[in-house]
């Protein structure tokens, strides 16, 4: 059972290094000039795409050679697991991750469809062209290597993840209380606060997801000019 799970995790954790291998490539074409702020976690890792990897392969996997069947059932799980996960990240911390409604074909904002060709596609190349290679990699480990990755693996990413989600629900509370209170001075205190301790986990947040701002209005505003307004501060000193 143990083996498995770790099994299991370092074909999660891989996946999740692949997607931000390609997010980046992509985002970069797209906007030209380096874009590596993606995803919530610090770490150069998406686990959406390792979820959604990983979920693929458990249920598609005995459709393999099938290509048709595999590239729209991959649409329709990964593209389900994004609508989810937009959805509850909203609900949790009041913020929208990502947009797509200025796109056509496009479901709430949440899923579109040229995301759901890519993700088609990545299907059909993880269960023929991945998971076999991925595969032979893990196996041909030898015990003592193996364990060594896994715990290296796990002990990063479960650190990164308990320090970003302290990050997101400190976002989440300072929101809150901007919502609740119209005090400057206040905002400037739990800012000055939020950014000593977390300022770079903050900043690469705000980085990955710059559509926070738009569905956060003048709230998000202030936040972010307030600190804008403690950098140049400290930058005087």
């Amino acid at each position: 059972m143990a083996h498995g799970f770790a099994v299991l995790f370092l074909f999660f954790f891989i996946y999740s290094v692949i997607g931000y291998i390609c997010e980046v490539g992509f985002c970069t074409l797209v906007n030209k000039k380096l874009t590596y702020s993606r995803g919530f976690l610090i770490g150069p890792y998406l686990p959406i795409y390792g979820t959604g990897a990983v979920i693929v392969s458990s249920l598609l996997q005995k459709f393999s050679g099938d290509y048709v069947t595999l590239f729209v059932m991959s649409m329709v799980y990964c593209s389900v697991l994004e609508y989810l996960t937009s959805y509850f990240m909203e609900k949790i911390f009041h913020l929208r991750w990502w947009d797509y409604s200025k796109k056509k074909f496009q479901i709430n904002g949440r899923v579109c469809l040229s995301n759901a060709i890519l993700f088609g596609i990545g299907g059909v190349f993880i269960i023929e062209v991945f998971n076999p290679l991925i595969s032979r990699f893990i196996y041909s480990l030898n015990p003592f290597i193996f364990k060594l990755l896994f715990s290296f693996c796990f002990f990063v990413f479960m650190t990164d993840f308990i320090i970003t989600l302290r990050v997101m629900v400190g976002v989440k509370i300072n929101l809150g209380r901007m919502e609740r209170r119209d005090s400057t001075e206040e905002i400037r205190e739990e800012v000055h606060k939020f950014l000593h301790n977390y300022s770079y986990s903050t900043s690469r947040l705000f980085g990955a997801f710059p559509n926070m701002e738009e569905f956060n209005g003048m709230i998000y505003k202030r936040f972010v000019s307030d600190i804008k307004n403690i950098r140049e501060a400290r930058k005087k000193k």
